[in-house]
C-alpha cells in the first residue's frame, strides 16, 4: 500500500461532523474530476452547440438527463469497484462473460483511438482563431508542430499522474484548475447575456422539463417558420430539420459518459487504493466533480448558441444580393442543403452545366467549384428569408463564430480569448485523460496492470492516434471517423453497463456486499434506466445507420457477430466454486 493510500485513508478516518468530511472529501476528490476532463471535451462542445442552433431552449433537459443517468450507473460501478477484491476486468471475465470483458476493454481502446482524434482538431483551431488571430495559418508545419507540442505536455502530465506522492497530487490539481477554466469561462457567457436582458429564464427553466416529442418534431421556433411555408416545401424542411435533430440527440447522449468512462472511473479508485471506506466519497465526487461541471457548462453553451443562432441568420446570408450570400459565413455550410432545395425544385438537372464543365486541372475544379457557388448563392437569394433562416439552422456554428456574441460587451480580442481558453482546456484536459485511460487498459490486456512501462506504451499509442488527425481528421475520413465513432460509442456502451448490472447481482463475487433488500431494489431499478436508456439509444443509433448504403450491412453484421458471441461467452467463463472468503484472499497488488 502506497504512501498516497496511507494519507488518503487517515484524512478520511479522522474525518468528524459535516463540516470535517466536507473537508476531507474535498481534499480527496480525484476520480470524478477525471470523468470531468473528458466528458467536457470536443464531442459535447459540438453537441452542446448544436443543440444550441437546433433546439433553442428547448433541448437543455437532453444533457442534464444523460448526465444523471451517466452517474446513477458510474455509482453503481464504483460501488462495485470499492466492495470486490479483484479488478473489473478479471471480475467481467471470471463471472459474467469473457466476451463482455474482451468487448469492453477493446471497445475502450478503440474509442479512445478514435475520440482523440477531434481533440487534437479543436485545440488547433482554439488557438488559431481565438487565441492568436490566426497567426498560425492552416499549413501542415503548423499543425504538426502544435500538436507535437501538445503530445509532449500531455504525456508528461500523463507520468504525472502514473507517480504516486507530489507529482500525483500536482496532477490533480491541475485537472481541478483546468475544469475549473472550462466552467469560468462558459459561465461568463451566460452571466453577459443575462445582464444585457438577452436570456428569457422562464423559458429556459421549462427547458429542464423532458420532452421526448423532440424525436419527431422541431422546436417551436423552427416549427413556427417551417408553418409559415408553402404545404409542398413544409416537408422538405421538416425531414431535414428532423433527421440533424435526431442525430445530435444520439451524438450528445453518447458523449455525456462514454464506455471508456466506464473503464476510467474503477481504474483510477484502484490506482490510489480506494475500497469500501471510500464508497461515499466516490458518489460525491461523482455528483461534485462530474454532474455540476458538466449541467453548468452544457447548459452554458446551449444558451450562448440559442441565443447566437437560434432560428436566426446574419444580415449578409438574408441579403438579397448573391455575392454578399456567398460572403457570409453561414454559406459554405449551408450549401449542401440549399443544393437540395434546388434540386427538389428544379430537378435533378439544376447544376448539370456546372456538373458538365472541365474538372481535370486544379484551376479546372477551382473554377467548377467557383460556379457551383455562384448558382446557389444566385439560387439562395431568391428564397424567401424565412427558409434561409431554416437553413442557416442547420448550419453547425464554431467557436470563432460563437465569440462573436460577446464583441459588443469586450470586444473581437477580448470575446475571442473567453472562448478560445474554455475550448483549448476542454480539447486538451481530454486529450490528457484519453492517453491515461489508454495506459490502464493497455497494461490490463496484456497483464501488467502495475507496469508503469506499459502504462505509457499505452498513452503513446493514443497519442499517436491523435498526432494522425493531420492526415485523418479531414473531408471524406472525417465524416467517415465521425459515424464510426458515435455508432461505435452509442452501441457500445449497453454493453459496459449491462455487464456491471450482472457483476451489481452475483452473490458469489460481492458475497456479504451485495445489497439486499429495499437497498438492492433501488440499485435495480436505478441501473435497469440506466441499461434500458443506454439500449435505446444503442437501437435508435443502429437504425439511423442501417439506412445509409455505406455503413447499413457493415453495423448489421458487427452488432450480429458479436450477439452471437456473446451468447456463446455465457457459457465460456471460468467456473467459479470459491467462497467468498477464498475470493477476498485474492488481494490485487494495486489496491
Amino acid at each position: 500500500m502506497s504512501s498516497n493510500t496511507h494519507r488518503d485513508r487517515e484524512i478520511l478516518s479522522n474525518a468528524s461532523g459535516p463540516a470535517g468530511k466536507l473537508s476531507a472529501f474535498l481534499k480527496l476528490s480525484g476520480p470524478g474530476w477525471l470523468q470531468s476532463a473528458i466528458t467536457l471535451g470536443g464531442g459535447s462542445l459540438g453537441g452542446a452547440l448544436y443543440l444550441g442552433v437546433l433546439g433553442g431552449y428547448q433541448m437543455l433537459w437532453l444533457q442534464a438527463v444523460a448526465i444523471i443517468i451517466g452517474v446513477i450507473m458510474l455509482s453503481a460501478i464504483a460501488y462495485i469497484t470499492l466492495s470486490i477484491k479483484i479488478r473489473p476486468y478479471q471480475a467481467i471475465n471470471q463471472y459474467i462473460n469473457p466476451v463482455l470483458g474482451v468487448g469492453w476493454i477493446t471497445a475502450t481502446i478503440l474509442a479512445n483511438m478514435i475520440f482523440i482524434l477531434p481533440q487534437f482538431s479543436l485545440c488547433f483551431d482554439a488557438l488559431d482563431n481565438n487565441l492568436l488571430a490566426g497567426s498560425l495559418g492552416d499549413s501542415r508545419g503548423s499543425q504538426i508542430g502544435v500538436s507535437a507540442v501538445l503530445v509532449i505536455l500531455a504525456l508528461a502530465a500523463v507520468i504525472m499522474s502514473f507517480r504516486p506522492g507530489v507529482m500525483s497530487r500536482i496532477f490533480d490539481i491541475s485537472l481541478k484548475v483546468i475544469v475549473g477554466l472550462i466552467v469560468l469561462c462558459f459561465l461568463f457567457v451566460v452571466v453577459y447575456l443575462t445582464r444585457t436582458d438577452e436570456l428569457d429564464w422562464a423559458q429556459i427553466w421549462r427547458g429542464f422539463i423532458p420532452d421526448f416529442s423532440q424525436w419527431n418534431q422541431p422546436a417551436n421556433q423552427i416549427a413556427t417558420l417551417i408553418n409559415g411555408l408553402p404545404e409542398q416545401w413544409q416537408a422538405f424542411w421538416n425531414e431535414n430539420i428532423i433527421k440533424n435533430q435526431r442525430q445530435v440527440i444520439i451524438s450528445t447522449t453518447a458523449t455525456a459518459v462514454g464506455i471508456n468512462m466506464t473503464f476510467l472511473l474503477p481504474y483510477s479508485m484502484i490506482a490510489r487504493g480506494w475500497d469500501k471506506p471510500f464508497r461515499g466519497l466516490a458518489r460525491w465526487d461523482l455528483i461534485t466533480a462530474m454532474a455540476i461541471p458538466f449541467i453548468i457548462v452544457t447548459s452554458c453553451i446551449v444558451l450562448a448558441s440559442a441565443n447566437a443562432f437560434h432560428g436566426k441568420a446574419d444580415e449578409a446570408f438574408l441579403s438579397n444580393d448573391p455575392a454578399m450570400i456567398q460572403d457570409s459565413k453561414m454559406f459554405a455550410g449551408a450549401m449542401g442543403v440549399l443544393e437540395k432545395r434546388m434540386i427538389a425544385e428544379q430537378g435533378d438537372n439544376a447544376l448539370a452545366d456546372i456538373n458538365a464543365m472541365p474538372s481535370t486541372s486544379d484551376e479546372e475544379k477551382a473554377a467548377q467549384k467557383t460556379a457551383k457557388k455562384q448558382k446557389i448563392a444566385q439560387y439562395a437569394s431568391t428564397l424567401p428569408t424565412d427558409e434561409r433562416k431554416l437553413a442557416a439552422t442547420l448550419v453547425k456554428p464554431n467557436t470563432n463564430q460563437l465569440a462573436k456574441s460577446l464583441e459588443p460587451l469586450l470586444g473581437e480580442k477580448n470575446a475571442n480569448l473567453v472562448f478560445g481558453l474554455g475550448a483549448f482546456a476542454m480539447g486538451f484536459s481530454t486529450i490528457i485523460i484519453l492517453m491515461l485511460i489508454n495506459g490502464y487498459a493497455v497494461a490490463e490486456v496484456c497483464g501488467g496492470y502495475n507496469n508503469n512501462i506499459l502504462r505509457i506504451v499505452g498513452a503513446v499509442l493514443a497519442a499517436a492516434a491523435g498526432f494522425s488527425w493531420i492526415w485523418l481528421w479531414a473531408g471524406q475520413s472525417k465524416t467517415w471517423l465521425i459515424i464510426v465513432a458515435s455508432t461505435f460509442a452509442a452501441i457500445l456502451l449497453p454493453i459496459a453497463y449491462f455487464a456491471f448490472f450482472l457483476l451489481m447481482n452475483n452473490k458469489q463475487l460481492l458475497g456479504s456486499e451485495k445489497p439486499q433488500g429495499y437497498r438492492m431494489w433501488i440499485w435495480n431499478a436505478l441501473m435497469l434506466i440506466g441499461v434500458g436508456g443506454a439500449l435505446a439509444q444503442a437501437i435508435l443509433a443502429t437504425s439511423l445507420q442501417i439506412q445509409k448504403p455505406e455503413t447499413g450491412s457493415i453495423v448489421i453484421g458487427a452488432v450480429s457477430a458479436f450477439l452471437v458471441l456473446m451468447l456463446v461467452g455465457f457459457s465460456a467463463r471460468i467456473p467459479q466454486q470459491k467462497s467468498e472468503a477464498s475470493v477476498v484472499t485474492e488481494v490485487s497488488e494495486s489496491s
